[in-house]
């Protein structure tokens, strides 16, 4: 039997990885929410690892309010870094694998290409400051780890951008969006069938990897491809980030390099379009 504990299972990424679990007796996915398992607890996260013999961790647990960690630093460091120092060195004790989510936040978005998993971190916000200081905890600790960078993630499951703009489009008879920040929109469900099929297949080429769809896009895009394939009548106006101050700056550029994931993998993530498109199946629009 593989047992898979899944941090983080309010979230969408964690509902995603909860749709396609295979359906194989060999392989137990105990999911936990933070009520379940707080991972800023050193004491609660050894105890679960007493309780049952893990193999593999899957961490979707994240603070992720990128302008409120602004002034809610100390929440941010303990959920990005103490939690995951925690379960680093609880997979480490127990002879575990880890597989973490971070961010395009780890860089400053000055870039004029994508970004590689050579390229220097630097993060401009608290958010991405945090997500940066966690993946190094692992890399100091433990051998036997996946960190996957991803970006602007969203699903048919709770809050992210896409179903921010089915809302606002209800509420609305225009929308104004920034057009000047540019990145690639992910879809969770694609990363949680690699992420699957990293445990399925035992894999063990461990270490840093930048996973997200093909293709780049600004918000805009984002949001005009959102209403054309959902069908939805809405005007939408672009506008520069400095017309929409926040709490947080945000990279201009966050486009993420995909190559190394398709050479050690043999795949290749989907045009991001064609996901939403996926995406939008799944929600039965």
């Amino acid at each position: 039997m593989t047992t898979i504990l899944v941090t983080g299972a309010g979230g969408q990424l964690a509902h995603c990885i909860k749709k396609y679990v295979p359906k194989n007796k060999n392989f137990e996915f105990l999911f936990h929410d933070s009520e379940s398992l707080d991972i800023t607890s050193k004491s609660h996260v050894d105890q679960i690892f007493l309780e049952q013999e893990i193999n593999w961790v899957i961490n979707c647990a994240a603070y992720t309010n990128v302008d409120k960690a602004e002034t809610d630093i100390e929440v941010a460091e303990k959920v990005n870094i103490t939690g995951v120092q925690n379960l680093a060195q609880a997979c480490k004790k127990s002879n575990s694998k880890l597989i973490h989510i971070s961010t395009d936040f780890v860089f400053n978005g000055a870039h004029n290409k994508a970004y590689t998993e050579e390229d220097q971190p630097d993060p401009i916000n608290i958010y991405g400051k945090t997500k940066l200081h966690g993946e190094r905890e692992i890399v100091s600790i433990l051998d036997a780890y996946f960190i996957l960078r991803t970006s602007w993630l969203y699903s048919e499951f709770g809050r992210n951008f896409l179903n921010t703009m089915l809302r606002l489009a209800k509420e609305k008879d225009e929308l104004q969006i920034v057009d000047n920040q540019i990145g690639t929109p992910t879809y969770a469900g694609d990363l949680a069938q690699f992420i699957i099929g990293l445990i399925l297949t035992e894999s063990n080429s461990y270490g840093l990897y930048n996973y997200s769809n093909e293709g780049v896009a600004s918000w805009y895009d984002f949001a005009k491809s959102i209403f054309e394939i959902g069908e939805v009548k809405i005007d939408v106006h672009p506008i520069p980030s400095d017309s929409f101050p926040t709490a947080a700056r945000r990279p201009v550029f966050s486009v993420l390099d995909n190559a190394k994931i398709k050479r050690v993998f043999n795949m290749r993530p989907p045009y991001w379009r064609d996901s939403l498109m996926t995406c939008f199946e799944s929600k039965n629009i």
